[in-house]
């Protein structure tokens, strides 16, 4: 098969969907890459790594006329022209972007499939996973920069001070986001309280930190009242497909001191604060009831290389079913086939269909036949 690699146009999106190594894997399997110039420039992979591996350097128009394209995010909308009866691998989380988007897969007969939904035998989320502990590690240290007063925050610094911690974090989630978070922001020696939704979890979640780890049962009254003091928020709530809930509302955030700092990782699936709304990495911050908001989309992308080399060494596996059996890969592996999210013009993911208020749009992978 024909595989595309295509070069990002997100803002500050540096990422690239597959290594100089995976290419050469890919080419020994007997197929053609064809890899967008620059495409890996941002990761400090160079066109001539590609062609070392045995790729072929393209234009973008190249790179995208091929049976299965690469991606790492969305298209833009500049992109929408590009889309038609092909395979794309990529991120796509479209119950919190435009609704353009689905329209546009919609129209092109695109099969879209998301990192984000495609589950292991265990039901587990293995292609979101490395791109989550990303920026779960990147959510305290961000966090940390921004609660500087030079940076518009308090001034409060995490971490311990001649053995006395200081700072509190509160995490809303238990997934990979959330403990990693948890586990870098315990690790500085910060206190930190982290949510949960399940009552068995406490001990499990303590297993890596010091133990000073506070573990609580998600409900509104306690988020409100762990918020009060709360020098950074982390927003790690994951509904997989689905739009993030939301967990503090405009009123809880106008309670936290001034100069507090709310990282919303959500933000990719709409956000689980209230005040939140997407940034990127050019403008990534901003201001809302005296606290700071930070909710760029791709955050990831701000460490490409480390994020580049996790992603594909999670994914290749798939992309190589998909270049070897092509659909067949999807419907013969239910878990990977949940990854399906537009199918010759139905939604196939049923939680982006009621997200987006499309049912009427909807139909089951399995139930529709080339």
């Amino acid at each position: 098969m024909d595989i595309g690699v295509i070069k990002e146009i997100k803002n500050r999106e540096n990422r690239v969907a597959l290594t100089p190594n995976g290419a050469k894997a890919l080419v020994a399997a007997g197929h053609t890459v064809k890899v967008e110039a620059g495409a890996g420039d941002g990761s400090g992979f160079t066109n001539e790594d590609y062609r070392t591996a045995g790729g072929q350097i393209v234009t973008v128009d190249a790179a995208w006329d091929t049976g299965l394209v690469l991606k790492i995010k969305e298209p833009q909308t500049s992109e929408f022209p590009y889309l038609k009866r092909q395979i794309l691998f990529t991120y796509f989380h479209l119950a919190g972007v435009d609704p353009a988007l689905t329209e546009a897969l919609l129209e092109g007969g695109t099969t879209a499939i998301a990192y984000e939904t495609v589950e292991n035998d265990r039901g587990k989320l293995p292609l979101l996973a490395p791109m989550s502990a990303v920026a779960g590690n990147m959510a305290v240290t961000v966090g940390s920069y921004y609660l500087a007063k030079f940076a518009g925050g308090k001034g409060m610094q995490l971490g311990s001070v001649m053995g006395k911690r200081n700072g509190k974090v509160v995490v809303l989630g238990d997934g990979v986001v959330g403990r990693h978070a948890a586990k870098v922001a315990d690790g500085m020696g910060t206190n930190v309280v982290i949510f949960t939704r399940h009552t068995d979890r406490g001990s499990e979640l303590k297993h890596d930190t010091s133990g000073n780890l506070r573990v609580a049962l998600s409900s509104p009254e306690v988020i409100a009242k762990e918020l009060l003091d709360a020098d950074l928020l982390i927003g790690a709530a994951l509904r997989p497909g689905s739009r993030a809930p939301h967990l503090v509302s405009k009123a809880m955030v106008a309670t936290m001191q001034p100069g507090s700092v709310i990282v919303d990782v959500s933000i990719d699936q709409g956000g689980c604060i209230e005040t939140s709304r997407p940034t990127s990495h050019s403008d990534p911050v901003f201001q809302e009831q005296g606290v700071t908001h930070y909710c760029v989309t791709n955050m990831p992308g701000a460490y490409p290389r480390t994020s580049t080399i996790a992603l594909t060494s999670a994914t290749f596996d798939y992309v190589l079913r998909l270049a070897s059996g092509g659909i067949s890969a999807l419907r013969e592996d239910n878990g990977f086939g949940k990854g399906v999210n537009t199918y010759h013009g139905h939604i196939t993911c049923r939680p982006v269909a009621e997200s987006l208020q499309m049912l009427s749009r909807f139909r089951a992978f399995s139930e529709i036949t080339d």
